[in-house]
């Protein structure tokens, strides 16, 4: 996962998780697991993967599984850079 530095950077400046961001990996959960994440953030975060990837994403393709782990989330974003 070659983005996974990137997409945690990201998630962690939405959130503004400070410190907390060195301890999320791949298999961090994230729903339910990190409070800031709340359905807003969720929006904000995309947002911000949509600018900083330059891509788009439809509503129809962002689900819970997206945003269960780190890793599912960086596997979406990179699935959405090779299409």
């Amino acid at each position: 996962m070659q983005h996974l530095e990137e997409v945690r950077n990201i998630l962690a400046d939405v959130l503004s998780l400070g410190e907390r961001k060195h301890s999320l990996n791949e298999g961090t959960i994230l729903l339910g697991n990190i409070p800031e994440l709340d359905s807003m953030a969720v929006v904000n975060v995309i947002t911000a993967l949509e600018e900083y990837y330059d891509i788009t994403v439809d509503d129809d393709e962002i689900s819970a599984k997206t945003f269960e782990t780190l890793g599912s989330l960086t596997h979406f974003v990179e699935q959405k850079l090779s299409s």
